[in-house]
């Protein structure tokens, strides 16, 4: 249990990372000037020349890869609300490294989000174990 919360707090973290970095890529890239092709294939060489843009997808990229690992290893019911988290983590980065201001009805919804992935890692303990099977011998028959 422990080695698939650390999968999924360093999966978080690369999340929040790339979202970050995302804003800073997109942001640095501005906005579409107008609706067209040429305005389309200027903002997509900008956005696959743009380190940050790049960075970003990066990071994503290693979220997804953190999220297959803890599927293929436990619930979806127990999983997916946990990555909820990455709102948390998101909140957290943007307050510090884009210095945007939280205000205290979003901190509220951080304090829930954070309450119910405690009650579903909760849920995660409390579940009975099932029981170890029993080994059986079976006789050995006699080559013949």
């Amino acid at each position: 249990m422990a080695k698939l919360l650390s999968i999924l707090i360093i999966g978080l973290l690369f999340e929040s990372a790339g979202v970050v970095s995302l804003k800073i890529g997109i942001t640095q890239i501005g906005d579409m000037k107008a609706v067209s092709v040429a305005e389309l294939a200027k903002v997509i060489k900008a956005g696959v020349t743009n380190v940050n843009l790049l960075l970003g997808v990066f990071c994503e990229a290693v979220f997804f890869a953190s999220l297959l690992i803890l599927m293929a290893k436990s619930d979806i019911s127990f999983l997916w609300p946990l990555t909820a988290l990455s709102f948390v983590f998101a909140t957290f980065a943007a307050m510090w490294f884009l210095h945007e201001r939280v205000s205290s009805i979003r901190w509220a919804g951080v304090v829930f989000i954070m309450i119910g992935a405690a009650l579903i890692s909760y849920s995660e303990h409390a579940k009975p174990k099932p029981a170890p099977p029993v080994a059986t011998l079976e006789p050995i028959s006699p080559p013949r």
